[in-house]
């Protein structure tokens, strides 16, 4: 039986932390900034850990479930 394969597009967005959470970037921060305040910017920078619910399909991705 062949390896599984992890989706690309997974193992570039996620990371996963030393307790074993799931480490995400904020959407909307790659273009179109000017309209947006500073403060809207500056916690769009910060990361962010993936939801309770979405977990499992992202580790799905990452074939570690």
């Amino acid at each position: 039986m062949p390896k599984m394969k992890t989706k690309s597009s997974a193992k570039k967005r996620f990371k996963l932390t030393g307790t074993g959470k799931i480490k995400r970037k904020h959407a909307f921060k790659s273009h179109i900034l000017t309209k947006k305040s500073k403060k809207r910017k500056l916690k769009l920078t910060h990361s962010a850990l993936v939801h309770k619910a979405d977990e499992r399909n992202v580790l799905k991705m990452l074939k570690l479930k």
